[in-house]
């Protein structure tokens, strides 16, 4: 079935939507690059792959390929199979990493709003699904999939390009074990955008969480931390935006805190979070006049809420938002100085507070994430990298100027990888190659982060921020002068009268230096510190863990500086990974749904590097890998190269691709490594791989469900036949029979099956001989289920369209808790007496012992008690009242058995007894002595010796002489060859390694082996050669008589299909014409069908 057919949600007369693939488009170029997606995207085909790199287009809507269909539909397939899907590289991920053991990461690049967050859920559910494990792991998982909902409420924010906009990066991590199960993880976060806590543009709003908490609160709740509308609070109403469009605050809210119960943050901790929270709203409402040039707060009731959230007392709160200790030194001694601040730096002092205490609510939350999902010993590991996109707002600040350096690294990464590694590789390892023009751009990335010659605008922002005194523009007007002093002649940088343009990879970004030096320093003063670590909370004291007291030496860290070092961190992790991409983009700014905006898409497959990435793939090798693990990989298809190839490893690598005949221009060997052009090459090995794995996992799962069955049906042999041991002699044929259980085939009689449950399963169906009052027998089907015993017989219709036709009408449905006992003779015939509790029921069948093991066991499970069996050789029963006549009263009628001769059964009916006789059979205390021994025959490394073979035929046919009651015919002489090709043919055997192999014994090469040589002709010799020269004409020259006809054997017709229960049986489909060669009164034939010979049910089939 083509991959097309089985996806679901296209239809069978699918319009072809654009290439799946880009590398195959006719023409290269931004405008054919562009109009392959948008035709995808309007047809709702938001992924489009280039090679291996996946390209994902936002469609602004929810759409019905995520689920678990697809799940399996993705799972352990091949790119090709199905179209292109984010499943997919998720699952080569997985896979890779479990068969390579290399550490995987996915590098999730576009600007804000393109769709990354989203992307990055999908891969981590993904996983999640895919990978297996018990409670502990399942554990990890809750954590990996809820801490989604809970970094979005406290990182993630509304803006004027994306209504879910990631304010801070992050790597997630997830740990695996070596069985592939996700058993820890570890997130990486990096600069959250704490300005947006303080202020925000036009249009957009705080962090999700303030809202949540407006609309989601409690009574109880909105009380205790003075909670109302979100215009109230001055951090919230500056934009004027309190809501987003299809987003439930409500909902989310009760989302955010269930998810901070699953990783782990106690109650106590969550009611502090949400109170803080509500604290910053209110320390924001603290507003500042001047008197005398120095700020006073302008209504201290406003004092009064905060400082109680904060557990802080009023007046100190006042005090370190409105002046500042100052240490003077003079002479080698020490003076502090209380400076009483004006209201700008009163409102720098609220708001640094603010900033801070929600960056360390943010950290605490990743903490916690993290301590609930450590490991101590990392093994694999699976990289999810989301981060904040490439950003370009009307006013653009210290902030976008970091996200958007980090964003260059990001490119910077994808350039040496898949553009720059690529092609020098190929130099390298000495392939023909043609180079093929990109743009760099490191050049920008030195622009913004080098050190020295010349230094970069980072190195000299610190400069300036390292002498300022106090807060400012003189500073930042000091940055513009310096950067125009000392960069301003590089081709990516120009200047403005209000600060700077970087001509970034994505196009030019114009940033206002007001604020730059301030937002850089990112100071917190020990002032504001100290009042933190005087709260009356544990858990905001644990906030500031600073020591104040300590000596400071050397430069403070600024945010530009962390943030450089946490993207050079970032890039040396990814590094060490295998790499995957996904590359996405935003097709509108509306955000609505099939909205395409050319120009904006063409700008973004420019500056992503589209069209170069698809000349190098096609230009290129799609795969390629190092001899050795290349040999590791596919070692399996050949018998030289499993377990391990013992040559050299480049010749080792030829002949892998020999062996699957692959065109020589379809592959180049480099110095260290093969490289193999096409990915449908690549997925030829990959599926003739699969294939061997399938291949020997069937062979070792045929092997293990016949030793499973064999050990089933010996055990159910043995159960059966302790319930009639001591009790009861045996019959010479029943001891070792395999059971079936449906011996009518009731899935091929809808006749009979109509009287049984729709749902209800048959344990047991048997044609038996039933005897009535009178004892005249009448056959009848008798069915067992877990719930009911069914008697069904066939009567004439007496009237009506079908008068005359025979019809099945259900004769007794009898409950299993009904059953009062069974009983049974202690000789071995056949006859059973089911009691109950109206009339009993005399059954005559050979298949007794099965019967009785499956309704003694399901008697057990319904009524939790042992079912009565009773054994005499006197034996009465009570009969059902019929019609009018001297037999007709209800009543009683007796069974007496007797010791006789012969093993079949002889019986004397009177007019209420009824006398049964027959010789002995077996001692009651027999028990079955067939067993499992086929587990050496292969198992083993010994061969059996021939003997072995010659004592097979005999004792199985004294074992299985016959099926059920009745002697079989001994076997044919033919009988011991067919034993003997089923025990060496049918059984599977497991591949050995070549060292295994037997190798035959050499005699003494002393030995006189004289006689072993030719012997002299002598004159017998002579006469033979005479007679061969001089032929005499055949038959005197007479005509050749005719043959004689072959006597013909007996044929029957299969009216049902039947799958042999053992290797002495024959397996056939319906109206199979099969050879009768004995007839056996037992049930069981003795034929042929297809030149083999074996035992089958006689009443599947009938006589031609």
């Amino acid at each position: 079935m083509g991959s097309k057919e089985r996806y679901h949600w296209q239809t069978q007369n699918m319009k072809i939507s654009g290439v799946d693939d880009m590398v195959l488009l006719s023409k290269v170029n931004e405008n054919a690059i562009t109009d392959n997606l948008k035709k995808r995207y309007m047809d709702d085909y938001i992924f489009t792959y280039i090679g291996p790199v996946l390209i994902s287009v936002n469609p602004f809507k929810q759409l019905p390929y995520f689920t678990d269909r697809e799940v399996e539909l993705y799972q352990g397939a091949a790119q090709y199979e199905n179209p292109p899907h984010i499943y997919a590289l998720a699952d080569n991920m997985y896979r890779n990493m479990m068969i390579d053991s290399e550490n995987q990461c996915v590098i999730i690049s576009g600007e804000s709003g393109a769709g990354k967050t989203v992307a990055a859920k999908f891969i981590m559910s993904y996983i999640s699904k895919v990978s297996g494990g018990g409670p502990k792991v399942q554990h990890v998982k809750d954590i990996i999939l809820q801490s989604n909902p809970l970094l979005e409420a406290f990182g993630n924010a509304k803006t004027v390009r994306n209504n879910n906009s990631s304010r801070f990066g992050k790597y997630f991590e997830i740990q695996f074990s070596r069985g592939g199960e996700p058993d820890g993880g570890k997130i990486s976060n990096f600069l959250l955008e704490k300005s947006r806590v303080v202020s925000q543009n036009q249009g957009e709003r705080n962090f999700h969480i303030y809202y949540q908490l407006l609309e989601g609160a409690s009574a109880e709740q909105r009380e205790n931390l003075g909670i109302t509308t979100p215009d109230y609070y001055y951090y919230l109403n500056q934009s004027g935006s309190y809501t987003v469009d299809d987003v439930n605050d409500k909902k989310d809210f009760t989302d955010t805190m269930e998810a901070m119960s699953v990783v782990g943050v106690s109650v106590e901790d969550q009611e502090t979070v949400l109170q803080l929270i509500a604290g910053i709203l209110h320390l924001g409402n603290i507003s500042f006049r001047e008197e005398n040039n120095y700020a006073v707060v302008e209504s201290l009731d406003f004092l009064a809420f905060p400082a109680f959230l904060l557990g802080v007392s009023q007046d100190g709160l006042c005090g370190k938002l409105t002046s500042r200790i100052l240490d003077s030194r003079w002479g080698g001694k020490t003076e502090s100085i209380s400076v009483t601040l004006n209201t700008e730096q009163a409102c720098f002092s609220r708001d640094a507070l603010a900033k801070a205490l929600y960056s360390r609510i943010f950290d605490f939350l990743v903490e916690s994430i993290n301590k609930a999902m450590q490991k101590v010993q990392e093994e694999f590991n699976i990289g999810v990298l989301d981060i904040y996109g490439f950003e370009i707002f009307q006013q653009n600040g210290f902030e976008q100027f970091c996200i958007n350096f980090v964003n260059e690294k990001l490119q910077q990464i994808f350039i040496e990888l898949t553009l720059k590694a690529e092609q020098e590789e190929y130099v390298q390892e000495g392939i023909k190659w043609t180079p093929i023009d990109y743009f760099n751009n490191k050049v920008v990335c030195d622009l913004i982060e080098s050190k020295v010659n010349p230094p970069g605008i980072m190195s000299i922002l610190d400069d300036v921020c390292a002498t300022m005194h106090a807060k400012g523009e003189g500073a930042d007007q000091t940055l513009i002068q310096k950067l125009q002093g000392q960069i301003s002649s590089h081709q990516h940088f120009s200047s403005w009268n209000r600060g700077f343009i970087v001509h970034h990879y994505a196009g030019k970004v114009s940033y206002d230096v007001s604020g730059f030096c301030e937002r850089n320093r990112d100071v917190l003063f020990n002032d504001i510190i100290e009042l933190m670590q005087s709260s009356e909370f544990a858990f905001i004291r644990g906030l500031f863990p600073e020591n104040l007291d300590a000596e400071k030496r050397g430069r403070p860290t600024t945010a530009s500086s962390k943030i450089k070092k946490q993207a050079n961190d970032l890039v040396q992790t990814l590094m060490k990974c295998t790499p995957h991409y996904i590359r996405c983009i935003k097709p509108n700014e509306t955000k609505r749904p099939r909205d395409w905006e050319e120009n904006r898409v063409i700008h973004q497959v420019e500056y992503l590097g589209l069209r170069e990435n698809i000349r190098v793939r096609r230009a290129g090798y799609a795969y390629r890998r190092v001899f050795n693990k290349f040999l590791q990989r596919y070692a399996i298809l050949t018998r030289e190269t499993w377990p391990h190839w013992k040559g050299e490893e480049r010749a080792g690598v030829l002949h892998l691709l020999n062996s699957v005949n692959m065109d020589h221009d379809q592959y180049q060997l480099g110095k260290t490594k093969v490289f193999i052009k096409a990915p449908e090459s690549l997925f030829l090995l990959e599926e003739m791989r699969e294939r061997k794995f399938n291949g020997f996992a069937r062979l070792i799962q045929k092997a293990w469900r016949k030793h499973i069955a064999v050990r089933k049906y010996v055990k159910m042999r043995e159960e059966a036949s302790d319930i009639l041991l001591n009790r009861k002699e045996r019959r010479r044929n029943s001891l070792n029979r395999n059971f079936v259980g449906d011996y009518i085939g009731t899935d091929n009689h809808p006749e009979i099956r109509q009287f049984v449950g729709r749902r209800e399963r048959i344990d047991f169906a048997d044609v038996v001989v039933k005897y009535d009052r009178r004892f005249r027998t009448v056959k009848r089907d008798l069915i067992l289920t877990p719930k009911f015993l069914y008697v069904i017989g066939r009567e004439k219709v007496k009237q009506g369209p079908d008068k005359g036709q025979i019809r099945e009408v259900l004769k007794r449905q009898i409950e299993l808790e009904k059953i009062q006992s069974v009983s049974l003779s202690t000789l071995q015939d056949d006859i059973f007496i089911v009691h109950e509790e109206h009339y009993d029921s005399v059954l005559l069948s050979v298949f007794k012992t099965e019967f009785l093991s499956l309704l003694y066991k399901r008697y057990e499970e319904k009524t939790q008690r042992k079912l009565p069996l009773k054994f005499n050789n006197l034996l009465e029963f009570k009969v059902k009242k019929g019609g009018w006549g001297p037999f007709s009263a209800a009543g009683s009628r007796q069974i007496q058995f007797q010791v006789g001769q012969g093993d079949e059964a002889v019986l004397k009916p009177s007019s209420k007894v009824l006398v049964v006789t027959i010789g002995p059979g077996l001692p009651k205390n027999s028990r079955p002595t067939r067993r499992d021994i086929r587990k050496s025959r292969y198992m083993g490394n010994q061969a059996l010796p021939t003997g072995h073979y010659s004592a097979e035929p005999s004792r199985r046919s004294q074992a299985s002489a016959g099926r059920g009651g009745g002697v079989r015919q001994r076997l044919p002489s033919s009988r011991g060859s067919l034993l003997r090709q089923q025990s060496s043919i049918e059984q599977p055997s497991l591949p050995r390694q070549q060292g295994q192999r037997r190798t035959p014994k050499h005699t003494n090469q002393n030995q006189d082996m004289g006689f072993m040589n030719v012997p002299d002709q002598g004159v017998a010799g002579l006469q033979r050669r005479r007679s061969k020269e001089i032929k005499p004409v055949p038959g005197a020259g007479r005509p050749k008589p005719a043959p004689k006809p072959k006597p013909r054997s007996p044929q029957c017709r299969a009216l049902y299909a039947y799958d042999a229960q053992d290797t002495d049986e024959l397996s056939f489909n319906t109206d199979d014409v099969l050879e009768i060669l004995t007839e056996d009164p037992s049930g069981w034939w003795f034929g042929r069908l297809r030149g083999k010979e074996g035992m089958f049910p006689g009443n599947y089939v009938e006589k031609i």
